[in-house]
């Protein structure tokens, strides 16, 4: 994802959202359901129920920011089995979150030397 900041942490948030809310509804749920400031620069991810649509809540230093995204025929690989309400995604997983893969299910790849 292109940004104008360059985002301290990526959280999703695990519960479907309805659709409907918007900013102040999303940075509501931010506050009072994971016990976060809204205000910090950090990106909150949510999903629909039907997982083809995506909405990306950030502070920019002079107001929130809406992002959003909608697949056309596949379906976002959300991790709802996760035990919490909330879930931190390293920026590789957040790249494949928006490319359609399973976060979950790929690893970071770590490379040493063989000498």
């Amino acid at each position: 994802m292109q940004s104008f900041i360059e985002p301290s942490a990526v959280f999703i948030h695990r519960d479907f959202v309805d659709f409907r809310k918007s900013i102040n509804g999303l940075a509501a749920i931010v506050e009072d359901e994971l016990n976060r400031d809204a205000y910090t620069g950090e990106l909150f991810v949510f999903c629909n129920k039907a997982k083809d649509k995506l909405k990306i809540l950030y502070w920019d230093k002079t107001g929130f920011a809406l992002w959003y995204k909608r697949l056309e025929k596949q379906k976002f690989k959300w991790p709802s089995n996760i035990d919490c309400n909330e879930f931190e995604l390293t920026d590789e997983q957040f790249k494949w979150l928006l490319s359609g893969f399973d976060v979950l299910g790929h690893q970071e790849l770590h490379y040493q030397s063989m000498i």
